[in-house]
């Protein structure tokens, strides 16, 4: 027997071998860390990112579409308004102006909620989006049901205020006719939209979510029937506003298309 030929035999078939069992070792170990990856929850990774986010809300499970219409005005509405001169815009726009400024306070709910209430066609129906100080407008969406109707330009109210905070003038846009679906679906839960926003890269480290809470979006706007969904309305930072299809889960841009 050759035994330095059979010797290197050895040595090459020792060899193959640790090397099987090196690349054995490595591969458990990547799917070891590759299932510890899928065990995290979005709330550990959340947590070490230094993203943080308020109490969600829970209760809700399932919603429903809304469908509705443009209001078309009539002069009977204008009649119900006293201390303006009123005009109707291409029959679903009412334009206000008010005979002497009205004081209006951004600032306090109860009386922005009074002011609605007393010289607005349906104030009640009005809920607070923003004050634009450079521009000098205050914006309101239509509520319904508790829930508001994000960016809708038809169900909008835009109120023009001067420099001492009160209000000049006004257009308004209303839908009408609101009603659910009779047929309930489930929706995503709000930490899960989170996570939407998280995977998509709209989330950074250090952030933080001041608000969440479910509404309505209109995906096509500009025609006389809406159809609404129930959607998730996130803010970032107490700035930044995103919105998250709740049933598609899917984040919804400035123009109303869901984003992919």
């Amino acid at each position: 027997m050759d035994w330095n030929k059979t010797k290197t035999i050895f040595i090459i078939v020792f060899l193959i071998l640790d090397c099987f069992l090196v690349y054995q070792f490595m591969e458990k170990r990547n799917s070891s860390q590759l299932d510890v990856i899928l065990e995290t929850t979005i709330e550990e990774q959340l947590e070490a990112n230094g993203i943080t986010y308020v109490e969600l809300p829970k209760e809700v499970t399932k919603a429903a579409y809304v469908s509705g219409k443009s209001r078309s005005f009539t002069v009977a509405d204008t009649k119900k308004l006293s201390g303006q001169r009123v005009e109707i815009k291409g029959e679903t726009k009412l334009k206000g102006t008010f005979t002497h400024p009205v004081a209006v306070n951004v600032e306090d709910p109860y009386q922005l909620r009074e002011f609605l209430q007393r010289h607005i066609l349906n104030g009640a129906q009005y809920a607070f989006w923003s004050f634009d100080e450079k521009e000098g407008t205050v914006t309101c969406y239509q509520v319904y049901d508790g829930k508001m109707i994000y960016g809708n330009e038809n169900s909008k109210l835009v109120i023009h205020v001067n420099e001492q905070r009160e209000a000049l003038s006004y257009e308004q846009t209303m839908l009408d006719d609101l009603e659910k679906y009779e047929r309930k679906q489930d929706i995503v839960p709000a930490i899960k939209a989170i996570e939407t926003l998280y995977r998509k890269g709209h989330l950074q480290p250090g952030d933080r979510v001041t608000e969440v809470e479910l509404g309505y979006y209109g995906l096509v706007q500009f025609t006389a029937s809406q159809v609404l969904t129930p959607t998730w309305h996130i803010v970032v930072n107490r700035k930044e506003d995103y919105f998250v299809n709740a049933f598609e889960g899917q984040v919804i841009n400035d123009q109303g298309n869901l984003l992919e």
